[in-house]
């Protein structure tokens, strides 16, 4: 059976073991995952999964339970629908349960590239070699992996959805005896990744970490490259654009409001180009582009339907796994960038040319390749702590040093 058939099987299965009047919704996803892994410049690993995992929401007598499993040969099924049937008799009474998905049309075709559906160990190894040819002699670690996914949604009030994902992931670091550098790139092709380019944005990094200089604790101007950036947006995510921490007055944004620089513009769209998503949600309903911020001004919030039914609005697809604990936020964050020419490879540390122009405004700071272990201390102001890895570079008079 196909992801559609496997979804139409459990709904029947619903309709059987727990009543028509049961509200239920089912998502199946089937995923394709090969990684290959280096260290000290040679693979050393090559592992492929495929994993097609059955999960299922109900709500009967006032009470929501879910289950999921990774069988889905019939008794496994069966089990599957009976053992959430008789969880959520044991479930406390859910109020605020928001009912179904109605029936919705999704826009968007499966967003899927061939070559990653057809990659073989081959094609990441020979990224590989790329990475390690373009790494100055360096020592070289790091791993490329490729992702296909095909889901299919179906609930009990009559919405179906069905779309698909392709990823590939490379990121590696080259070393010194005194320093890393790291590279890092991801999207929905094959082709979005070039193993040569991160080999030798990596290399320039960690021979640029040569003979490093103390710097005293204070307060210095930044300038975030790419990998850095992502991280903070990531918190910004959790902690500020999260529709259930809106309605609990756990977060900052209040829509209307300038709370950014005129200059952000923050928009979660997974259907932009280079972007990895589906275009509908966990609960089927459709996800369409969504303006966070435009020019500073908070504009909209993520909500899936729980968070949206508190708030008195409409689910914009935003529902994640986890969300009844965690909360309804945004999976394709772009940060709009002023209009420029498209940024190209450069010498030095600075991953592109863009970074570069950033680093010609500044008289005195400091350039950040990448951070970890970063910990919000307040979600309602985003003030956050965590530690620099991969590159730390000072800037004079607009220049790296």
């Amino acid at each position: 059976m196909n992801e559609s058939d496997l979804v139409a099987r459990v709904l029947e299965l619903i309709r059987t073991q727990a009543g028509p009047g049961t509200e239920a919704e089912v998502l199946v996803d089937r995923r394709v995952l090969a990684l290959t892994r280096f260290a000290n410049s040679y693979i050393h690993q090559n592992v492929a999964d495929t994993t097609t995992t059955v999960r299922l929401r109900l709500h009967r007598d006032g009470r929501t339970a879910s289950g999921s499993t990774t069988l889905t040969v019939a008794d496994a099924l069966r089990d599957l629908v009976g053992r959430t049937v008789a969880a959520s008799r044991h479930c406390p009474p859910d109020p605020g349960w928001p009912g179904l998905a109605p029936p919705t049309p999704v826009d968007g075709a499966a967003s899927v590239d061939e070559a990653i559906i057809a990659a073989t160990p081959a094609d990441r190894a020979a990224r590989v070699r790329a990475f390690v040819d373009a790494s100055a002699g360096l020592p070289a670690a790091g791993f490329c992996s490729t992702t296909s996914a095909s889901v299919a949604f179906g609930n009990s009030a009559g919405q179906l959805a069905q779309g698909g994902t392709t990823e590939v992931i490379m990121e590696g670091i080259a070393r010194t005896a005194s320093a890393d550098g790291a590279a890092r790139l991801a999207g929905p092709r094959l082709s979005d990744v070039d193993g040569a380019v991160l080999g030798a944005r990596a290399a320039a990094k960690a021979l640029a970490g040569a003979n490093p200089i103390e710097l005293p604790p204070g307060r210095y101007e930044v300038v975030l490259e790419p990998m850095a950036v992502g991280d903070l947006l990531l918190s910004l995510a959790l902690y500020g654009f999260n529709g259930k921490l809106v309605n609990e007055r756990r977060s900052f944004v209040v829509p209307g409001h300038e709370q950014l620089d005129e200059n952000i513009t923050l928009v979660d769209d997974p259907s932009a180009p280079g972007q990895v998503g589906l275009p509908f949600d966990l609960e089927g309903t459709p996800r369409r582009p969504l303006t966070l911020v435009r020019a500073g001004v908070s504009e909209a919030v993520p909500h899936d339907r729980r968070t949206a039914a508190v708030a008195g609005a409409a689910s914009n697809g935003r529902a994640t796994l986890g969300g009844t604990t965690w909360g309804a936020v945004p999976a394709n964050l772009i940060l709009t960038p002023v209009a420029s020419a498209a940024p190209a490879e450069v010498e030095g540390p600075a991953a592109d040319s863009s970074i570069l122009e950033l680093v010609s405004k500044v008289e005195r700071g400091l350039l950040v390749s990448d951070h970890w272990y970063t910990r919000a201390l307040d979600p309602r102001t985003v003030v956050m702590t965590g530690l620099t890895r991969n590159g730390v570079w000072l800037i004079e008079h607009g220049e790296i040093t």
